[in-house]
């Protein structure tokens, strides 16, 4: 039995990236420093990409100098699809985490980070060193880890090939997503049944895509298997728009926390500021309805 406790990594990034309308950067911060009152244990908050690429995200710098950090214990996670993004990133001592996604879809990661996944290889390797020079920690995300809409080729000895070279590269955190929300609950315990007695030094996390009909299929698959980090994102708002041309949501924290509690799971999460949070994320998700 796993006795580590569960950490969520809770991901406003990637709830708002793909959305249309442009999120004021003051709402952006405002949101954001509700969320880090919340007891999260880390804050995927932005990122460091092409504008071009993710305009949502274009202010993530500007809302980075505006976040409050003195009163939480809560890290900051920015994701960097390149080292041009993590040298960037690594000025911010806001942030504790560069997010890399390492896709082993030869389509995604073209589609993803204009590169081949060898190059993305390399790039690994450049992070890494850039993290230890300035003290961050490299988190990898293992794209597609469970099969790719691209006709790729995939099995889990694939996703575990690609996760080993990932961890002989000295990547602590690596992060299993299901991209494009198709991972059934078979595959994700069997990655994470055999990748985490392997690799005993990495913490492996989910990054689940999925409905409401689903969820908790794919949770519990995870956390029964070993799993102790999950990506969540408030009412499951988001996903991947490099993946798809429809964005399949996030796993939605509240879900994940009223599961947790199920397995009596002991959690510092404020119960009351998530619900303000819940509801401030109607004006960020919802600005029509909420107007």
């Amino acid at each position: 039995m796993i006795n580590k406790p569960v950490k969520i990594v809770e991901c406003p990034r990637d709830a708002m990236q793909g959305l249309h309308h442009f999120i004021p950067t003051e709402l952006k911060v405002k949101y954001l420093n509700e969320l880090l009152k919340t007891g999260f244990d880390v804050l995927d908050a932005g990122s460091f990409v092409s504008p071009k690429a993710i305009p949502q995200l274009r202010d993530t710098a500007e809302v980075f100098r505006q976040l409050d950090l003195t009163a939480t214990d809560t890290k900051i996670l920015a994701i960097v699809a390149n080292k041009r993004g993590g040298d960037d990133a690594v000025l911010f001592d806001e942030v504790s985490y560069l997010g890399f996604p390492f896709s082993i879809s030869e389509t995604f990661q073209q589609r993803n980070t204009n590169s081949s996944i060898e190059q993305s290889l390399t790039t690994v390797n450049d992070l890494q060193n850039l993290c230890i020079q300035h003290h961050k920690k490299l988190v990898v995300y293992i794209s597609m880890a469970f099969g790719n809409p691209y006709g790729d080729n995939w099995d889990a000895d694939v996703a575990q090939h690609w996760v080993r070279k990932i961890a002989e590269a000295g990547i602590e955190t690596i992060a299993l997503a299901d991209t494009v929300g198709i991972a059934t609950p078979q595959d994700i315990s069997y990655l994470f049944k055999h990748l985490i007695p392997e690799f005993s030094q990495v913490e492996f996390g989910a990054h689940l895509h999925c409905t409401q009909l689903n969820w908790i299929n794919k949770v519990e698959a995870a956390y029964l298997s070993g799993c102790r980090r999950f990506d969540t994102a408030l009412k499951g708002y988001g996903g991947c728009p490099m993946a798809d041309d429809e964005l399949v949501g996030n796993l939605a924290t509240e879900n994940l926390i009223h599961y947790l509690s199920l397995q009596n799971e002991p959690l510092i999460i404020n119960k009351d500021q998530l619900n303000q949070c819940l509801e401030l994320s109607n004006s960020i998700f919802n600005p029509v309805i909420s107007s």
